[in-house]
């Protein structure tokens, strides 16, 4: 990775809110590391996707935070070349994929069921991200088909400092905590001022255990509307 493309291409309200970070020791560590990795292995995402959750949300715009942990570390062949399935976005795979991962369908399985929406034909969440739902992974990065091989190198760190920022310096956001490692994070978040919303993960081993009938959905919009915010179409077209 070149030390020109490792900088963060993000919007600019955000390169103010974590100048600190940015310029912080455990940043020129991690990417270090990074540079490391991307000549001896395959990185997902691509370079120019690694900050698109940044890049589509400004700090100022945020409304709501979701937060996975890993990107995808999986990708297919189409017409000889290689899509990732991570592409910057937590949950979220690019419109070209042809392979929807499972904790995405039932996503849009609970969508339909709180809302009557269409399950959608693509997984690409990107209208989220504009209309201010920050999607988040707590690691940004990872080596292809080796989940968790980034966890430890200074993401969370950054990551973790974002969603303090956020709750330091923005109020009424709304925190989406699905499964005990987002669970984790609560305690960055002032309670007092923001609004947690918990569930289980909507992966296939855990979704009938809580997620599926959280109405996560429709409560984010009722929500939003006492507040006098514009709600989110959460329909994926």
């Amino acid at each position: 990775m070149s030390e020109k493309k490792i900088k963060p291409e993000i919007e600019n309200s955000w390169k103010i809110a974590m100048e600190k970070d940015f310029n912080s020791d455990y940043f020129v560590q991690l990417k270090s590391f990074l540079l490391q990795e991307k000549q001896k292995n395959q990185i997902f995402p691509e370079e120019q996707h690694i900050f698109n959750a940044f890049k589509y949300t400004p700090f100022n715009k945020v409304k709501v935070v979701i937060i996975g942990q890993d990107p995808y570390h999986s990708f297919e062949t189409i017409d000889g070349e290689i899509l990732p399935h991570a592409h910057g976005l937590c949950f979220s795979v690019p419109k070209e994929a042809k392979k929807i991962p499972p904790s995405l369908k039932n996503i849009f399985k609970e969508i339909k069921q709180d809302l009557d929406y269409d399950i959608p034909t693509h997984g690409n969440l990107s209208s989220w991200a504009k209309q201010g739902i920050l999607l988040l992974n707590a690691t940004l990065t990872v080596r292809s088909h080796e989940a968790g091989s980034h966890q430890k190198q200074g993401w969370e760190k950054f990551t973790d400092s974002v969603i303090k920022r956020l709750s330091e310096e923005r109020e009424g956001l709304i925190f989406l905590l699905w499964g005990r490692f987002a669970q984790n994070k609560e305690e960055l978040i002032d309670s007092s001022i923001h609004h947690i919303l918990k569930a289980a993960h909507p992966s296939p081993f855990s979704a009938y255990n809580g997620f599926f009938g959280c109405q996560h959905f429709s409560k984010t919009n009722e929500i939003l509307s006492n507040n006098d915010t514009e709600k989110i179409d959460w329909q994926i077209k």
